[in-house]
Formats: structure tokens, sequence, C-alpha cells
């Protein structure tokens, strides 16, 4: 263990752990209560085990890297400056701390003008889950520093630096050919990465209690920020966030998740604006998701609640979210959930992983009819392995859904091949997961080097998949953050704190696709995309919130090495349309709008109700079919002015010109149409 006193000394201890300890002890003591109580007398160390007598200090860190819990009012300060680049994981989740509650935060730059790199809170899972945990990847010969405050109380502790390669049991593998450069993205709390403006590009979209941070990505590959000051939030995403256009109007919306509740941010129809929507409901939230439920257009929202049943509040339409608690879900300790369709039949399942006090998983087959069914036992899921995420995709590129549930605490992984005939095996022995050790409470999983292979993330670990269920342990170590291509040069970037690690990228070719739903949400949300090229068949779905704790991109990614072309793409989306694009461009991002059936006879216009006529800002339906209805706006010369889709409910007309318009709703294959005019 190497005890920094001074830049200029350095002690190398070559003694038994007991010893090192006290020695370790000494040094603290005789350095005095003051060492390491502000920025500029941060106290170096190294790796290994250190205590913290008690939290003191006069200083307190700022910005905030972890930004959930009270003011804190005192700090403790320590740097660490690698000798060689590595992955860094910085702990207070040890068996010592139980009971115990710690926030820290990392840094790089000088005193007086710090940048945030990472730091945790809550990311523990030993006792009451409330201790710290984080890796970053470290740069050789750069200090960090690392402050702990007494945000939820000044007593002491013991936190641990680990170099995480050591952990990795046979040591890490090759790099297979994939490497990231790190640039600084300003954001202001916690963060998202989603497509914001409506331009395809992935956006960061930072968000504290009072505002929303977008940092735009242009063409020309700079950032242009934009604050919006927003109401108050009675709860701020300490646990998650995630995203999505709950009412349709073309601009996205926020759902966090905190220790206490759920808050809505919805954004107006310019996104200038958003309103608070926060219930008086206790929900102790872990991962969150928007996810159509009940398949009728509309995206509802989902919650896993870490000490009673998960809750989920459905969307009518109308700007309502309703509550409910039960029915997918009744015990505590759920922590990750993803909505993915497992059997192929064009419906989203759930999946949960799950820890603490109930850790049997749960896997919640979709009947298609409004009702879901636990089969996770059946199919050899509900076990007691403590997980809070996993990572679900087509490993094997067969066409079907398989799954890593990454371990949260021990070193028991568990791969699962899904065999296309609704049962899984566990190929765990010989993936590569029966060796790695390696522990977090974050597993994803996507393409990072456009081979055609979905890898893993997890552990702050990059893990290669090779398409035959096996993987393989890299020695680069981007860290843990929400993904999506930052710089539009077709690979996927991850976003850690407000650092970017960039993939430098390499010859593969690669597609993005955009779903744009009609019928169904306008997010494509749940949609499945699927291509084919010489090399096979790929699939994605578009998911609002996978892994625990982030929301990454809503454009499916797809690497597709060395092909030249891309013979079809197919968007199963969840209204029940298929589209099929043919031989469409490579290495671009490719728009696919859900079509609209067409209409096959033209009804009488009193078929259903519009009123104000003329209008303003809106238009108002009634006497429709229960349900949403595909329709469309056309101007006087026929030209369509707005794709949407109505009920009983209604139709904004903002990004409409005056004039007259006539609005032609398909209801069971008849084109209902009345005329309108908006002043």
């Amino acid at each position: 263990m190497d005890i920094y006193l001074d830049p200029t000394l350095q002690l190398n201890l070559n003694l038994g752990t007991m010893k090192k300890t006290t020695i370790l002890l000494l040094v603290l003591v005789a350095l005095g209560a003051r060492a390491q109580d502000d920025c500029i007398n941060a106290l170096p160390v190294g790796i290994g085990s250190f205590v913290v007598t008690t939290i003191n200090g006069t200083e307190v860190s700022t910005p905030l890297c972890a930004t959930s819990g009270p003011i804190a009012t005192s700090a403790e300060w320590y740097t660490y400056t690698p000798v060689l680049s590595h992955p860094l994981t910085i702990t207070t989740d040890l068996v010592v701390n139980s009971g115990g509650d710690t926030r820290f935060h990392v840094y790089t730059g000088t005193c007086g003008n710090l940048t945030c790199v990472g730091g945790d809170d809550d990311g523990g899972v030993i006792g009451n889950g409330y201790l710290s945990y984080d890796t970053l990847q470290v740069t050789a010969l750069t200090t960090y520093y690392i402050v702990f405050d007494n945000s939820w109380n000044g007593n002491g502790f013991t936190f641990q630096l680990v170099d995480s390669i050591a952990n990795v049991g046979g040591g890490p593998a090759p790099t297979d050919g994939i490497q990231f450069t790190t640039v600084t993205i300003p954001i202001n709390g916690t963060a998202a990465v989603v497509d914001m403006t409506n331009d395809f590009l992935d956006d960061v979209a930072s968000v504290t209690s009072t505002t929303i941070r977008v940092s735009e990505q242009t063409a020309g590959g700079t950032w242009v920020n934009t604050d919006v000051v927003t109401p108050q939030a009675n709860y701020t995403p300490s646990w998650s966030m995630c995203v999505g256009d709950l009412d349709d109007n073309g601009h996205n919306d926020f759902m966090y998740g905190s220790g206490s509740g759920v808050t809505f941010m919805i954004a107006n129809a310019t996104a200038t604006a958003y309103t608070e929507i926060s219930g008086p409901e206790y929900v102790f939230c872990q991962r969150t998701n928007m996810i159509d439920i009940n398949a009728d257009g509309h995206l509802d929202a989902f919650s896993c609640h870490d000490v009673a049943a998960n809750v989920f509040y459905m969307n009518d339409g109308n700007g309502n979210l309703t509550f409910n608690q039960g029915g997918l879900g009744e015990t505590c300790g759920n922590y990750g959930s993803i909505w993915v369709d497992f059997d192929g039949d064009q419906d989203q399942d759930l999946f949960v992983a799950k820890c603490g006090c109930d850790p049997v998983d749960i896997l919640y087959r979709n009947n298609g009819d409004g009702t879901f069914t636990n089969i996770a036992g059946a199919l050899g899921f509900a076990d007691t392995q403590q997980s809070w995420s996993s990572a679900w995709g087509d490993f094997n590129n067969d066409g079907h859904m398989d799954v890593l549930v990454g371990s949260s605490s021990g070193a028991t992984h568990k791969v699962m091949r899904n065999n296309g005939d609704g049962t899984f095996t566990n190929v765990t022995p010989g993936s590569g997961f029966d060796s790695f050790f390696g522990t977090n409470i974050e597993w994803t999983t996507h393409d990072f080097d456009n081979d055609g292979y979905l890898d893993i993330l997890g552990a702050g670990m990059m893990i290669m998949g090779h398409g035959d269920m096996t993987f393989a342990v890299t020695d680069v170590i981007p860290g843990n953050g929400p993904i999506g291509d930052l710089n539009n040069d077709g690979f996927l970037d991850i976003l850690n704190g407000g650092t970017a690690y960039m993939n430098d990228g390499n010859d593969n070719n690669w597609l993005k696709v955009h779903c744009t739903g009609t019928v169904s949400n306008l997010n494509g949300i749940g949609a499945r995309v699927q291509i084919t090229s010489t090399m096979g068949t790929q699939i994605r779905e578009i998911r609002s919130g996978d892994g625990f704790r982030y929301m990454s991109t809503l454009n499916a990614h797809f690497g597709i090495g060395a092909d030249a072309d891309v013979q079809s793409v197919m968007v199963y989306w969840p209204s029940g349309i298929v589209d099929v694009i043919e031989n469409p461009a490579i290495n671009t991002t490719l728009e696919v709008i859900e079509s609209i059936p067409t209409a096959i006879d033209v009804a009488e216009s009193d078929a259903f109700t519009l009123y104000p006529n003329p209008a303003t800002d809106g238009i108002i339906i009634g006497g429709l079919p229960l349900g949403r209805h595909p329709a469309r706006i056309m101007d006087v010369a026929g030209k369509l002015a707005l794709r949407t889709t109505v009920g009983n409910g209604r139709v904004g007309l903002d990004a409409l010109p005056s004039g007259s318009y006539l609005l032609e709703v398909e209801v069971d294959g008849l084109a209902l149409r009345q005329r309108f005019t908006k002043q």
C-alpha cells in the first residue's frame, strides 16, 4: 500500500494488513485534524483502505457531483494521483460501514476551479444501501480530488481506493481495438443522453430541482447550452431518470425517481417552459421507465419500488397520469426494471432484477389483453442472486432477446440464452462471466465497436461480445453512464458525470434508426427494429430507461462491420403496424415514420364532433370509439400539414399557420373527415 504524505514524499510499506492500518492511523493523527479539511490541504492517498474519523472540514465541495441529499456544511478532502492510467473504484460499501450513510464527489482541476468527473450517493448495497460506490477511468499523472461531505451525517467511516483491473479474474483481455478520448461537457445536475431538439442528434439534458439544461449537439460538433427554469421539483432524480414525450406534443418530458416520490416535468409546445407534477404517494424509486403498458398509443410511466409493490402511472392521453400500485411486482427489493419483448410476440414484457429484502427476480409476460403473468420461476430466473440491473439484447444474433443479469454483490453473474421457444438456458459457464468477478449496480448492452455483436458495459468495464454468447473483458474502462452518439460519427459514446468518453471508432460501418410513431407513441418507445445485412439479422428495441440509473439514446444503433450495405430495415411498432424499408443508405441516420393504414371509404362529416371551429391553438375531438386513431390534417391544396393520432381528446394546432384545413381520422377502415379553420 502507498501512503502519500506530500507530493514529493512517498512511503512504500511492505507490511501485513494490520500493521499497515496501524501505521496509516498514526500518520493521519500526526498530520493533525485539519490536514484534509479544505482543497488546498487535501491529503494525498494511494490504493488501499483509509479511515475518516469525523467530517468537520471547513470547505464544502462545489460544484456538487452527487446532487441528492441535504446541503452539506463540512467535508474532508483527499487527492489521488495515479502513475499509470487505470480504472479506479472509490467505495465506502464495506461491511465495517454497514448502517452508515455517505456521499462523495470526485474532481479534476485546481482548487477554486474544479470539474466533476465522478461521485456517488447511495450506490452501495451493504446494510441500508446508503453507502457509496463509483468506478471511473483515471489518467496517469492527473490529480483527482476525492471529497466526502456531511450531507447526511458527519460520522466516521472507512473508504477504499481499488485498482479495478487488479480485481478482474485472470486479468484484462486485449482492447479489441476500442479506445475513448475524454471531452468535458458542462452538465448541470443529473444527466441523460437523448435527442431534445428533434434533429435526430443525441443531446445532453441535465436537471436540477429548478432547471433543465439542454446541451444541444450541433452538426458542427459543438455544444449550445440552453437553461430553462422549471417549477421547483418536489422530488429530484436521486436514483434514476427517464425521458419521453408523454403528451405527444413533439417535445420530451422527464420522470424523476427519488427515494421519496416521483416528479414529472412536462414540456410546453415549444419546450421553453415545463409543468411540474408530483403525486402525494410515497415511492422509494429505483429504476424508472416510460412505456405504453396498455398499448393505447399513450406513453405510461413505471417505477420500481424498493420497499413495497411497484407503481405505474397510466396516461389517458388528455394530460392525466393516474397512479396505480400492484400487479407488476408485489413485494419489496425491486431495483432494475427493463421492458423487453422477450418472447417476440410484439408486446412488451417486464423483467425486474431484485436485491435486498426479496431478491427473487420477476419476469412478467404480457398476455396481450391488459394482464401480466409472472413466469420467472419456470424460466430459471427466480433465484436469490443479488442484482440491481440486467442487460437484455440479442447476443448471438438469432432474433431472440438474451440477457445478462449482472451481480451487484458477490461474484455471481448469470448469462441466459433465449432458445426462441419460450425457454432459456443458463450458459454462464464458458461465457467469460464465470471468471469475471467485477460487480456493480449498472449493466447495459450496446455495440460499441460496430462489429455487429452486442457488448456489455458494467462494473465500469468494457466487455466485448463475440456474437456466440461469449465475452472478453478489455483494459478500456470508461465508467458507466448514459450512452449515445455525442458527435454523430456513428460510434456510441458514454457520459460519466461531466466527462464524455468519446469513442475513437474504427473502420466498421453502421446505421442509426430514428423511429417516429403516429399510431404508436411519438418516440416509438417499445418498437423493435430489425436490420438484415450480409452478416445476418440484428434486432434492437427502443427503450426509455435501461441499466439501473441512466437514460440513454432513443435511436436504434447498429454496427455492421465490413458489410457494405443493409438489405432491409423492419420496424415492428407497438400498434402492430410493420414498416419495411429496402436498401437504405448506411453510415447515416434513417428516420422511419410509422405508416397509417390506407382508409378504404369515406363517411359523412357528422360521424364525430370537432370544436371550436374556427379554432385558435387547438381543437377538441369527440364522438369517436375508444382508443387511438390515426389522423392527418391537410391544407386546401391537399398537402399534408400534420400527422397525429386522436381519441376523444385535444389536437394542438400551434404548428399550423392560419387557414382552412381538412381533418381526416381513420376508424375501422373508414376515413372520417371534417373541415375547420384556424384563426
